[in-house]
């Protein structure tokens, strides 16, 4: 193929090292022209949140300035793919069009007809995994039904499924011709116009070099502390990788091999963690319709709150009155990340003690979180709510007070992100109604004047939750 051209069609996988689409085509084709091509028409789970949107623009700056060291660049077109992709091929007589895989269902769909369109003009398709441990369709149960408990899901992946090494990162690249359509990416309005990103700024290093470093960050302090530190969010215990990995600036691949070489048998639970995320997406593609719907059908009777705007608005303001909650919600907002315990905790408030819908969370979820994917989010607030696939038990109902004492014990979790009470002592803090007058007083904290009231007696709101998930379960609910 002397002097074939290829296109590399750059969606979420953003990086160089490990890209195994980007490496077929510099192998077959001696020139290769890196686009990415965006397009905010589409469907609204496919279209990412305003923190989402800080991230891509960032990364997409950092990949850029990584292939134009190598001596390429990227060329960034606006419009829908299945446009500009053919059209595109046609014009710079491309011989073949090569990506890497994505699974969302709306995303597949896209593929697909990008892929028809490409193949009946002659032109070669050549698509390749790369975003996820195993493919959504690899895994299956003994009668040939995908899973839909996460225990059996691991073993079989744990039995099944051997990692190939990683890809080299190429050394140099070849020069890529113009295009016309070509935009700078400071014209795909990115960037928020109204400049509350400064959080993000402060605590995320978008791009393939800062995935690379939170991965050494990881192995060379935290894994061999994951399984006890993952659950407090006071301490950092985590990984942070999730949205380094959304984007593809690090594959799993790469994170597994790495954990394994720091960690040995310890790092079992942290992989468990990543293979959860290959179980989502398994799910996702056997069960596209839970994008909107309960995985349970019995769910789409629930009683959910017909009216509950103001009381969302409290959720998301992080002014609900209950300490770790509000933490949370705050994090989220300044950082565009909250922590997995924390994510469970406020879910759990939201779906089951105010019985608001979870697709209200998964919406908020999804604009204001770095690492927002429909697979994780969908799964994680189904799961929560209770109408999800291996869903938690519907009378499993998390209690913040208790979860802020036993995961967050000296209150440094609240404090930092509630300083409006972090005067109260550990004891108090989860709970500040429960304190003495002279406690508050101390403190110099009035509540309802420096801090809310809680909105929701936690007790009374668990019981009409356990009496609505009953008649659900009975199968009594009505619409």
């Amino acid at each position: 193929m002397t002097g074939s051209t290829a296109l590399l069609w750059c969606r979420r996988d953003l990086r160089l090292a490990d890209n195994a689409a980007l490496m077929w085509a510099l192998a077959q084709h001696r020139t290769v022209i890196p686009v990415y091509i965006h397009f905010a028409g589409a469907d609204h789970h496919d279209v990412p949140g305003a923190a989402s949107r800080w991230w891509l623009h960032h990364s997409l700056t950092a990949l850029d300035e990584e292939l134009r060291q190598l001596g390429s660049r990227l060329q960034i077109i606006e419009g829908p793919a299945l446009e500009r992709l053919p059209a595109l091929a046609r014009r710079v007589q491309a011989r073949t069009v090569t990506w890497n895989r994505l699974y969302e269902p709306a995303l597949a769909e896209r593929d697909a007809a990008v892929e028809a369109a490409l193949v009946s003009q002659g032109i070669t398709v050549s698509h390749h995994p790369g975003a996820l441990l195993a493919e959504p369709t690899a895994l299956h149960t003994a009668t040939g039904d995908p899973y839909r408990v996460y225990t059996p899901y691991w073993k079989s992946h744990r039995r099944a499924i051997a990692q190939p090494a990683p890809l080299e990162a190429p050394t140099a690249l070849p020069p890529p011709p113009d295009l016309a359509e070509a935009i700078p990416v400071d014209r795909l309005g990115l960037l928020p116009s109204i400049p509350w990103h400064g959080g993000l700024a402060d605590h995320w290093s978008p791009g393939e070099r800062g995935a690379h470093e939170a991965l050494a960050a990881f192995d060379g302090r935290t894994i061999g502390h994951y399984e006890d530190d993952r659950d407090r969010p006071d301490r950092a215990g985590t990984s942070r990788l999730s949205p380094h990995l959304h984007f593809g600036e690090i594959t799993p691949g790469q994170v597994a091999l790495a954990v394994q070489s720091a960690a040995g048998d310890d790092a079992e639970p942290f992989l468990r963690q990543l293979v959860w995320r290959d179980f989502a997406h398994h799910l996702l593609h056997h069960f596209p319709h839970t994008v909107t719907e309960p995985f349970n059908p019995r769910f789409a009777a629930f009683p959910w709150r017909r009216d509950p705007a103001a009381d969302l608005t409290r959720w998301q303001q992080g002014r609900t009155g209950i300490p770790l909650v509000d933490a949370g919600m705050r994090e989220l907002w300044h950082t565009g990340w909250m922590h997995n315990r924390v994510r469970m905790v406020v879910a759990s408030l939201l779906t089951k003690n105010l019985l608001i819908h979870w697709r209200a969370g998964e919406a908020w979820f999804r604009d204001t979180l770095v690492d927002a994917d429909v697979a994780n989010n969908v799964m994680g607030w189904q799961w929560t709510a209770g109408s999800g696939a291996d869903a938690a038990p519907y009378f499993r109902i998390f209690n913040p007070v208790r979860q802020g004492q036993r995961f967050d014990p000296e209150g440094n979790y609240v404090r930092r992100w509630v300083p409006e009470i972090a005067a109260l002592p550990k004891q108090h803090i989860h709970a500040p109604w429960e304190a003495p007058a002279g406690v508050l007083d101390e403190a110099g904290i009035a509540l309802g004047r420096d801090y809310p009231e809680p909105m929701v007696d936690l007790k009374a709101t668990r019981e009409r939750a356990l009496e609505a998930y009953g008649k659900v379960k009975e199968g009594r609910a009505k619409k």
